[in-house]
Parts: C-alpha cells; structure tokens; sequence
C-alpha cells in the first residue's frame, strides 16, 4: 500500500529555504536519504511557494482564476499529482478536467527544480 506525505509547513519554516539553507536543506537531505536507504520513496517533489500557485474553479462552466492558493475552509487536500506540460494555460487546462474542479478547486504550483548533482 502507498501513502503520500504531503509536507504543511509555517511560514518561517519557509523563509528558512532561503535563509538558513544548511540548516534547513540539511535536514531535509537526511530525512529523504533516510527513506530513500529504506527502500519506500516512490516519487514526489517539492513544491515553490505558495505565492507561485494559481487556483482554479468552475462555476457555472465559466472557469475563475486566480493568483495563489485559495481553497475554501470546508475543502481537505485530497491529492497530489506531477504532469509535465508545456506552460501554465496547458496546466490549467488539465486542472478544469478534473472532478474536484466543479466543487472544489485545484491549486496549480510549479514544483522545485531537482537539486544540483
């Protein structure tokens, strides 16, 4: 059975991605190196600030847009899904075809490029 850890953190832990990297990216590196020797990681990424995400609603067929990530307080994350699209409109457009999309919304964010080898 596979689980997926979707990582909530504050905004100072964020802040710290850029002003305290050692710290911050050390402890990271030793957690996923810790899954990774243990043989479960399957895939994810990390994902670039909320600032970045454009959120997606159909209401009356019409589709509303907006800059950041707006989820209403009754709606729960219920996933979390990598494609490779050519640009955001490609994104958005997979987004409305989603069944949430009516209901719901889907938080569309571009995801941190692989660390440096």
């Amino acid at each position: 059975m596979q689980y997926a850890l979707i990582y909530h953190e504050t905004a100072a832990e964020l802040a710290r991605r850029d002003n305290d990297t050692s710290a911050y990216w050390g402890a990271w590196d030793a957690y996923m190196g810790a899954m990774g020797a243990a043989g479960i990681m399957r895939g994810g990424a990390g994902l670039l600030p909320p600032t970045t995400a454009t959120t997606l609603r159909i209401a009356g067929g019409e589709w509303q847009v907006e800059d950041g990530p707006f989820a209403d307080t009754r709606e729960k994350l219920g996933g979390f899904v990598v494609i490779e699209v050519a640009d955001l409109d490609a994104a958005l457009a997979w987004a409305a075809r989603a069944p949430c999309a009516g209901a719901g919304s889907v938080e569309v964010r571009p995801t941190l490029p692989p660390p440096a080898a």
